[in-house]
């Protein structure tokens, strides 16, 4: 078990928010429930409702959480607490009148995308003039890059998703249901300390060829090329690989050759990571490998996303981000080809960036294996 985030941890998270908002040109951040607050406080609500918690985070103030006043005792109880100054509201009054003292009724607010539109408009109700845009525009360097203790949960959420990984290898594919095989890597991805599966995709045969395919009831056949994709929280922190399987007897010479070509474009893409690289400058270089072979039309997504306390986040890497990549920046490196109505193939490990090059933190063989 990792060692807890602390106090200080936590206020030394909302103290970097409030300053880069103002570097930015901000008056603000303000954040609801999500991720966001999760990271900044530690505080998660039991059940995220239409009332309205929201966070103030703002350069040369004191923190300040305004919440329900039947869920203050829980908020103060949080691991970020101290740091916080407490505002209610009472069922019955109005919570934008009670939240509006505490902003800048001219002021521009970085919000958290997770932010419901009834609490930003009943904002706008109360203050007119203020203004809003959402914090992966904003401030889309808020959490992507971590610290050690964040690497270090990365590192063992990773090393959980290649457990799995290896142990899926020995469960029987052929004549089972895509469900049936789903139920297994989240059963294995529990068993390795994965307190949340976010998504177990089984994508066999010409199912594959949708790269976010959901598990169906399609059972699974002798000959299937198989894209396997899973993850979700270990310890608060995310996993996501892919790997992609075969089924039984030996796979065609096109399935090895594409299978050849999305491994080639996977390593050429890891290896161009380094500090002060653009992240589009990764999608092109794995797109580029793809397409000089011919499949250029059918790698059909980004090369990337970031990842933490969420499995999708910020940076992403994908043509027209031009943000450089920087030491402790964690993302997936997931270039992939889909031939349609027949198979697809998808190879993809989280990588973080360190002061000279990428550093893998899934490390299971990327060479096609078969399955019974």
């Amino acid at each position: 078990m990792p060692a807890a985030f602390t106090a200080q941890d936590y206020a030394a998270r909302m103290k970097r928010a409030a300053d880069d908002a103002a570097q930015s040109g901000l008056a603000g951040v303000l954040v609801t429930p999500g991720p966001d607050l999760v990271w900044l406080t530690g505080y998660q609500p039991t059940a995220i409702t239409e009332r309205m918690t929201v966070l103030v985070l703002a350069a040369g103030h004191a923190p300040k959480l305004m919440v329900p006043k039947l869920e203050r005792p829980d908020a103060q109880a949080a691991v970020g607490a101290p740091a916080l100054e407490f505002a209610e509201w009472t069922d019955g009054s109005d919570p934008y009148d009670a939240t509006a003292p505490l902003l800048d009724p001219n002021g521009h607010y970085g919000i958290a995308d997770s932010a419901w539109a009834l609490h930003l408009l009943g904002l706008l109700r109360a203050l007119p003039r203020l203004q809003f845009s959402a914090l992966t525009d904003a401030m889309p360097m808020l959490r992507a890059v971590k610290d050690d203790h964040e690497l270090d949960r990365l590192a063992a959420a990773g090393a959980a998703a290649d457990a799995t990984y290896e142990q899926i290898l020995s469960v029987r594919f052929a004549g089972r249901k895509e469900t049936e095989v789903a139920a297994d890597l989240a059963r294995l991805l529990q068993e390795h300390g994965h307190e949340q599966v976010d998504f177990t995709v089984v994508g066999s045969g010409p199912n594959g060829a949708n790269p976010h395919h959901e598990a169906g009831e399609r059972t699974i056949e002798t000959g299937d090329t198989v894209v396997l994709d899973f993850g979700g929280l270990k310890d608060g922190y995310g996993s996501d690989t892919t790997r992609t399987v075969h089924v039984g007897q030996d796979p065609s010479d096109e399935v090895r050759r594409v299978h050849d070509v999305v491994r080639e474009a996977q390593q050429t893409a890891f290896e161009a990571v380094r500090p002060g690289v653009t992240c589009q400058e990764i999608d092109r270089v794995a797109r580029r490998v793809i397409t000089d072979a011919g499949y250029g039309e059918y790698f059909i997504h980004r090369t990337g996303h970031g990842i933490g306390v969420t499995t999708h986040e910020p940076p992403y890497l994908v043509e027209g981000e031009t943000q450089t990549l920087v030491p402790g920046m964690c993302f997936s490196i997931e270039p992939g080809v889909y031939l349609p109505g027949r198979f697809g193939v998808r190879i993809e490990d989280i990588v973080t960036v360190t002061a000279t090059q990428a550093k893998r933190l899934n490390n299971t063989d990327h060479r096609m294996k078969l399955v019974t």
